[in-house]
């Protein structure tokens, strides 16, 4: 596994030690594959989240966000262990995902359907981080008005 090396970033940028160090925590990850997951944009500003969580009921698995971290969890109930398997390739294990939400995105619903969780997110930028359109005026015509008024 290829390690990199983010401190000549800390050295030339400031106020970007956030986002270095989302980098530093996506590189460090583990890489667990378990359970699947797909990230998908679906509009300008709305994403969803797919997890592949076959066998879990809806009372077994969790979704929380705190602080632009969303986490998805799966708990599973103990087995009947009265079942006797010859084979058990179904996995049917504990998890916990994490995905780092920027700014302004927040989760709007989470619906588990045919063994997928899907979690849809959306970016809600302030009205104050919004683009927005300025009136032009002509500085002659505020210039006689201030002439007559004295």
């Amino acid at each position: 596994m290829r390690t990199i090396d983010f401190s000549p970033l800390y050295r030339s940028v400031v106020g970007f030690d956030r986002m270095a160090s989302l980098l530093e925590t996506a590189a460090a990850d583990s890489g667990a594959g378990y359970p699947p997951y797909n990230i998908e944009r679906t509009d300008e500003n709305a994403y969803r989240i797919d997890v592949a969580v076959a066998g879990f009921r809806p009372d077994e698995l969790n979704v929380e966000v705190k602080e632009n971290l969303l986490t998805v969890t799966g708990r599973k109930a103990a087995n009947d262990e009265s079942r006797r398997f010859l084979h058990r390739g179904l996995a049917e294990r504990d998890f916990e995902r994490r995905f780092q939400l920027a700014d302004y995105v927040i989760v709007t619903d989470a619906n588990l359907a045919d063994g997928l969780l899907s979690i849809a997110l959306r970016r809600e930028l302030p009205e104050a981080l919004k683009p927005r359109t300025v009136a032009i005026t002509n500085g002659a015509s505020t210039l006689i008005e201030a002439h007559k008024a004295a």
